[in-house]
């Protein structure tokens, strides 16, 4: 098995999966896009996106040149299309995307080999800015370069989200590592690597855990989750979204989802947790939602030597315990996400509803869904326990 090329991936030591300090001016030619991404909450708020989208011209893409701007043009119009599309709240979304929206936009995505909506990668891995240029990737000297409205509630969301990505960073590391190890039979490298990645996944948790302090639930249930929902399994929407210029036929796409983090799936291959067949089937579709880069990455981590066969044989008491601390540290982050979607879509969805005393089953089925389009709970909940299954019971190889 070749050692992997990790620039080839869109990956880096300093990184992780995040794209590394994003551009946040396209151009001078790209001004009408960069104008209205530039005021994009406001002209939501206002409800007046729909109508400077009209006056916008058909741009051309030819002249957005490398990696970096072909990003930031994402960033933009993905953001601008779903502001476009709910800005007039979650039932009155609209059926058809203007060319001159649709056009360039699927022109970028077609380099960049991602699907016509918003995706995790737009939203966060290339949506941050530093306050102060040499300052750390924290909380306080971190900002989002495009914004839906929700005000600190949306950013937090967002920079939360960033901060869970940036605490993994030495785990990607300690995968690389990992792989490396199991290959050339060197088992200290190998206690040092999942010591690494334990304490790497602990600390996503702790990031994940700042959602309470830095994101209000019924601000998130009732306006931020809007701006995020797809075009597929969407009872709001059920024939899906028309192209114009791009598409004859309507197109289905799953909204942002946190199953589009390339980290969860890295660490699944790596710790050989083998999910539900429609977990499964869910989250293998999600892959086609980030950078075919970052893809190339996590197969290749499936395809190196199976980590946990290697652990049960070695028969070693320390590695096993350690492994087996991984998978627990997984399955901990797992269940912190339960909690934090119970809470943030669950409970504050009927809160909601007890509010509009809307209680026709209609609203209940887009509540139980996530914006990705899934059964948000049961989904959760399988990707957990067969993440607790992981677990390696003992350290004879023929109990495995």
């Amino acid at each position: 098995m070749e050692k992997i090329k990790l620039e080839d991936c869109y990956v880096s030591e300093e990184y992780g999966f995040i794209l590394q300090d994003p551009l946040v001016k396209l151009p001078e030619y790209y001004k009408p896009w960069m104008d209205i991404a530039e005021c994009l909450a406001e002209l939501i708020e206002k409800k007046k996106l729909q109508g400077e989208v009209a006056k916008m011209p058909e741009l051309d893409t030819q002249h957005l040149k490398g990696h970096r701007q072909l990003r930031l043009a994402r960033v933009m119009l993905s953001h601008i299309i779903m502001g476009y599309v709910w800005q007039n709240g979650e039932t009155a979304g609209l059926k058809m995307l203007p060319r001159n929206l649709a056009v360039p936009f699927s022109n970028v995505s077609q380099i960049l080999g991602l699907p016509l909506i918003i995706v995790h990668a737009d939203l966060v891995l290339a949506n941050w800015k530093r306050k102060d240029p040499t300052g750390p990737l924290t909380m306080e000297n971190l900002s989002t370069i495009v914004s839906f409205p929700g005000g600190d509630n949306l950013q937090g969301f967002i920079l939360v989200t960033l901060l869970v990505e940036v605490a993994a960073i030495p785990g990607v590391n300690a995968v690389i590592r990992t792989v490396s190890a199991v290959q050339e039979d060197d088992k200290q490298m190998l206690l040092s690597a999942l010591q690494d990645l334990k304490q790497s996944i602990t600390k996503m948790t702790a990031a994940l855990q700042l959602m309470y302090d830095y994101v209000n639930s019924d601000v998130y249930y009732n306006m931020i989750r809007t701006f995020l929902s797809g075009w597929k399994n969407n009872p709001n929407m059920p024939e899906g979204m028309l192209y114009e210029g791009v598409s004859e036929e309507p197109l289905h796409f799953s909204g942002g989802s946190a199953a589009q983090s390339s980290v969860y799936h890295a660490l699944d291959e790596l710790l050989g947790i083998q999910h539900q067949p429609e977990s499964a089937d869910f989250l293998l579709k999600m892959r086609s939602y980030m950078p075919p880069a970052h893809n190339k990455f996590i197969n290749w981590v499936g395809e190196a030597p199976n980590l946990s066969e290697y652990v049960s044989r070695s028969e070693d008491p320390t590695l096993l315990s350690t492994f087996n601390q991984c998978i627990s540290a997984l399955t901990e982050l797992r269940s912190l996400h339960i909690r934090i979607v119970s809470n943030y879509i669950i409970t504050a969805g009927a809160r909601a509803r007890m509010k509009k005393n809307q209680t026709e089953n209609r609203g209940q089925e887009q509540q139980e869904r996530g914006t990705g389009g899934s059964q948000v709970m049961t989904f959760l909940k399988s990707v957990r326990d067969t993440c607790k299954e992981g677990i390696i019971k003992h350290n004879t190889p023929g109990d495995h």
